[in-house]
């Protein structure tokens, strides 16, 4: 067992050093024949070669060198001055800033087989000019088509609830996934946001009907609360007033003038009970 451990140790470090051997630039014979003929040429014709020779980038920008289809240096160059040799040299500008874009309304079935129609935006920058030049053939296109599968595959796990109420969550598992796929591109996302989220129009009217059922449900739960309430303060009103019987001459005299103050040409003077009570006896 620890034999088959070194064996797979010794062949994990000679894989990576053939990787590394791979990366280091090597030109040939051939290829050191054309350099030292180009810096010839480019030393003799020196005082117009100069303005073939000397690039320059802007601070926001970096430069990836081939020198006979091979990158130099395995590190962009830039900002600012550098050289290339006019024949042996090409270079290619990658731009560093950040990035947007829409991403297409998709129609996506959610999990509980509901058909909505989401678009949204994705921020990203270019973090290694290198990957991006060399690993990919348009880091820019193949970004957005991945922003658009990543979009139906992530939301088509989710319930039309999750869909509305965890936008953020959404967003965030999308910014994860795309920012692990474009890592070998060299692609860095910043931000992911989730912008529209259209409903078909009976299942609008059928939410509409719902939440306003809702609320009816849950005015009547609070009327009923209010009448119950109500009739437990009357109750404990009628309690202290039957204690004291002048009190409810107390509350006749006060209705009375609250009915004088509202300006009425009739009032009604409703007779207190404990005088009837007199003649009914008799009776």
């Amino acid at each position: 067992m620890v034999n088959q451990l070194k064996i797979a140790d010794v062949r994990s470090e000679s894989s990576s050093n053939i990787i590394q051997d791979e990366e280091k630039p090597g030109l040939g014979a051939c290829g050191w024949l054309l350099f030292i003929v180009s810096v010839f040429f480019t030393l003799v014709t020196f005082p117009l070669s100069i303005f073939m020779s000397i690039k320059i980038v802007k601070e926001y920008e970096r430069a990836v060198i081939f020198r006979l289809g091979r990158i130099m240096d395995r590190k962009p160059k830039g900002p600012g001055i550098f050289i290339v040799l006019p024949c042996t040299d090409t270079f290619i500008k990658v731009d560093m800033r950040t990035v947007s874009f829409d991403i297409p309304p998709q129609e996506i079935l959610t999990k509980d087989s509901v058909t909505v129609s989401v678009d949204g935006v994705v921020y990203y920058r270019v973090s290694c000019p290198i990957s991006s030049v060399a690993n990919v053939s348009n880091a820019s296109v193949s970004t957005r088509l991945l922003a658009q599968t990543t979009l139906r595959n992530v939301l088509g796990t989710k319930n039309l609830s999750e869909l509305l109420s965890d936008r953020q969550g959404i967003s965030q598992s999308m910014q994860e996934s795309l920012d692990e796929a474009t890592d070998p591109w060299g692609i860095k996302v910043e931000r992911v946001e989730i912008k529209d989220v259209k409903l078909p129009q009976q299942l609008q009217r059928a939410m509409a009907a719902e939440a306003e059922a809702t609320r009816e449900a849950r005015a009547k739960v609070i009327a009923a609360e209010g009448e119950m309430n109500a009739s437990r303060a009357l109750k404990e009103a009628s309690l202290v007033i039957s204690e004291s019987p002048s009190g409810l001459q107390l509350r006749y005299l006060q209705t009375l003038t609250t009915i004088a103050s509202e300006k009425n040409s009739t009032i009604i003077f409703p007779l207190p009970m404990d005088m009837m009570q007199q003649f009914m006896h008799k009776h």
